[in-house]
């Protein structure tokens, strides 16, 4: 019975922390956003994450109730060295009265989130608005191979293209959190804990009951 309810539980806990795993957000614009291949304009929109290929990820956009798709998109991994509990969207520089680039995305409480990948051409221009490399493909890609195979590369404000390396670097820490650890996520499965737990459970019973009789 302990082993069962044991089991049970941390199953529970597992199925609490999947939940997040599509970093599901709803966010509000208050005025037309520029995002890879379009212009959203003001409103409410649902954003996830909706597959991961080794160092790229397909980001969704979605009506406020999900019912209608605007945009699937890639992106990158992008590294904060402090994460936040709320939502951070990031802008890269417009000029005049032009909708707001989207440049990344961070979901509440992870420190990696997700730099939209745009079109060559538009990647040019934010780089030398932003005066800051920009990542970019040829096309925006439309199937699943391409999402997966599609080359990135990130152009710069010099209008030279370099590769995106394939492990992003991670920034040094601040000096008065030199001496502090950080945390890292949660990623391997507690399936063999569980199993573990079960066999010794299943091995306690049996000993305590030839000791009774």
């Amino acid at each position: 019975m302990f082993a069962v309810s044991l089991l049970v539980a941390m199953f529970a806990a597992a199925a609490g922390a999947d939940t997040n795993f599509n970093k599901r957000t709803v966010v509000t614009f208050s005025q037309p956003v520029e995002i890879p291949g379009q212009v959203l304009p003001a409103g409410t929109y649902t954003i996830e994450l909706a597959n991961s290929f080794a160092n790229r990820h397909i980001v969704r956009f979605f009506n406020a109730d999900r019912t209608h798709l605007f945009a699937t998109v890639l992106a990158i991994p992008n590294l904060r060295l402090t994460a936040t509990s709320d939502t951070v969207m990031k802008f890269a520089e417009r000029p005049g009265n032009a909708p707001e680039a989207l440049k990344a995305w961070f979901y509440p409480g992870n420190a990696f989130g997700q730099e939209f990948v745009y079109p060559k051409a538009r990647a040019v221009e934010l780089a030398q608005m932003a005066h800051e490399p920009v990542p970019a493909v040829e096309t925006q890609p439309t199937t699943t191979e391409e999402f997966k195979n599609e080359i990135i590369v990130s152009e710069t404000p010099e209008r030279t293209e370099v590769p995106i390396p394939e492990t992003l670097p991670t920034p040094a820490p601040p000096a008065e959190t030199l001496t502090q650890a950080p945390a890292l996520p949660k990623t391997a499965s507690e399936i063999p804990l569980i199993g573990l737990l079960g066999v010794l459970s299943v091995t306690f019973a049996f000993m305590l009951k030839r000791l009774v009789s």
